[in-house]
């Protein structure tokens, strides 16, 4: 086990929380990528796929950790995702509405 390792996973690991509490709090996936977000679920695999084959230890749960807290937020980021789209549409559907009722005036 290397130390370094443990470290850099707590580290990532105690982001993921404010991250998730971020998007409950905001409620909007503004700021999210989608690419990012996969990019960071493939590397934690990968790092669990290692701890498996050549160095299981502690360590490996940090990774299952870090994985699921990504997994959460990527399912807000979806969620809020479709609703940022809703209220994007009712948006223009409001604007669209006072357009029409000003030039009836």
């Amino acid at each position: 086990m290397s130390i370094f390792e443990a470290l850099m996973m707590l580290g990532f690991g105690l982001a993921w929380p404010f991250n998730i509490s971020r998007s409950l709090r905001t409620k909007t996936a503004a700021g999210k990528s989608f690419l990012f977000m996969i990019t960071i679920e493939f590397a934690y695999v990968c790092g669990m796929i290692h701890k498996i084959l050549h160095n299981f230890d502690w360590v490996f749960w940090l990774y299952v950790l870090n994985f699921v807290m990504v997994g959460i937020d990527f399912c807000l980021m979806l969620r809020y995702t479709k609703l940022d789209a809703f209220r994007s549409l009712r948006q223009q559907a409001r604007k669209r509405h006072a357009q029409k009722a000003k030039a009836l005036q």
